[in-house]
């Protein structure tokens, strides 16, 4: 099991990198979706504002399909270094999958088995965002993971919480050049971006299916947040055209959930400042000067009198965390767990350029498709917050089926739903950007509730 090795090797290099690396988003420092946003912000003065994700075509591209043969039990891995020696009753596997043989780019994966129902339970792919944020350091191992990293750094405890008791969860590092995944053809990071990222991720799908066919008809549910706002909704639009068009495997695939999810520009922006104010975290001044002078329709339309306001906003929130305005910042001397930072953040800063400024039309498409479409937010979260996302459901234009109510979890308010039409809308009270890891009961009650298709619980 050389490959097995390999990992296991790369895993302990994490974790002792993640002893020394800055926490994830403190300050300014990593924050790859804030350095989108400021793209898109300057795309008006350099004209490259992308445009809209559209509707599916009927076009169908062959994609490389390369044999499977043995790589199942190569990837599976006996032990992770760390991990505790009792209570590991599931199987994890780890290892890649070419998706440009040409090219020599694949992408990496760690797949962790339901520890009861294995053979039944549904097969979700869980998406980080970024762009850039690694799948596997992020939501494996401080998020919805089986285990947690411990505050040393060298060992692991199991997860509690983990979303492995409701489902069997593949953690997928894309695009190629996040976390482990890689090409050797260096000009394939030039096209770094929404498309490639989709066609890839489906290319890793079917060819994942070939290595564990026991999946092939199991029920598939795509789940992300962050910029996975926009990698979870393209991947299912991709996934449901090639169904339709295609020999090789049909992907059962059931439904998504995206959490403080960036998905439309406008109401990204505009949800965000609004929140600012809401949260008394800018002035009434600022906030005028924002109301009077900015349009956020496109970037296009942003002035410089409004870049001036969002400026002055900016530098007031710049010391506090943005992805959990009630949490500190992490330092030196913090106690929180540092985050696993395997990311080449320079690399998807400066490369990824294939960003539309919307993918909600692809989203209503969703919608008429008759998956699950779920959207969720952690309440606390200031970067994509809770007020962006109900402005974006506006922009959607469906009715409501049942109305704002509080939900519960452990006998006290674990946020509140909303169910529209072929959409639903779910927040976790007291959670930031990375619900599973601020707020795991939470998370994980609302998971289950997705995977079943039923409303979170409406009383103790």
């Amino acid at each position: 099991m050389e490959n097995n090795k390999v990992f296991m090797f790369l895993l302990i290099s994490s974790l002792t990198v993640s002893t020394v690396v800055e926490c994830f988003g403190a300050g300014k420092a990593n924050d790859p979706l804030g350095k989108i946003i400021k793209a898109q912000l300057a795309s008006s003065k350099s004209g490259l504002a992308e445009g809209y994700a559209t509707k599916s075509t009927a076009e169908y591209s062959p994609v490389y399909m390369g044999t499977q043969d043995g790589l199942k039990e190569a990837d599976k891995i006996d032990a992770l270094p760390g991990q505790p020696e009792q209570g590991v009753s599931f199987d994890q596997y780890s290892g890649y999958v070419t998706v440009d043989a040409g090219h020599g780019r694949a992408l990496f994966y760690y797949f962790a088995e339901s520890p009861q129902n294995s053979s039944t339970n549904p097969l979700v792919l869980w998406l980080n965002g970024g762009p850039g944020c690694s799948s596997f350091g992020n939501g494996a191992m401080m998020e919805l993971g089986p285990f947690r990293v411990n505050s040393n750094g060298e060992t692991l405890s199991l997860n509690e919480y983990a979303w492995i008791t409701a489902a069997n969860v593949i953690f997928l590092e894309s695009p190629a050049g996040v976390g482990f995944s890689y090409s050797n053809t260096t000009s394939d990071y030039n096209l770094s971006g929404d498309t490639r990222t989709a066609e890839d991720s489906y290319t890793f799908l079917v060819n994942w299916l070939e290595r564990f066919p026991e999946y092939k008809t199991r029920d598939f549910y795509l789940a992300g947040e962050s910029y996975a706002g926009h990698y979870v909704p393209q991947l299912a639009q991709l996934i449901l055209q090639n169904n339709k068009i295609t020999n090789q495997t049909v992907i059962n695939l059931q439904g998504i959930a995206i959490g403080n999810a960036w998905v439309d520009f406008e109401t990204g922006v505009k949800g965000m400042y609004d929140f600012f104010w809401t949260h008394a975290l800018i002035s009434d001044e600022i906030n005028q000067g924002i109301q009077l002078n900015c349009n956020f329709s496109t970037p296009n339309t942003v002035t410089e009198k409004c870049e001036d306001y969002l400026d002055e906003a900016d530098d007031l929130v710049e010391d506090i965390f943005i992805f959990d305005i009630y949490a500190p910042l992490c330092s030196s001397s913090s106690t929180t767990p540092p985050y696993i930072n395997i990311i080449n953040s320079d690399m998807v800063e400066e490369l990824y350029h294939d960003s539309p400024l919307t993918v909600l039309p692809v989203i209503k498409e969703l919608m008429n498709s008759g998956i699950s479409i779920w959207m969720y937010s952690g309440d606390t979260d200031g970067r994509v917050p809770v007020t962006s996302t109900r402005y974006s459901i506006n922009k959607l234009t469906t009715s409501v089926k049942t109305k704002w109510y509080p939900w519960y979890n452990k006998e006290q308010v674990g946020g509140y739903a909303i169910e529209y039409e072929n959409l639903t809308f779910v927040t976790i009270r007291g959670a930031g950007h990375f619900v599973p890891s601020y707020q795991p009961a939470r998370g994980l009650a609302f998971f289950k509730s997705f995977l079943e298709g039923k409303l979170p619980p409406s009383s103790f």
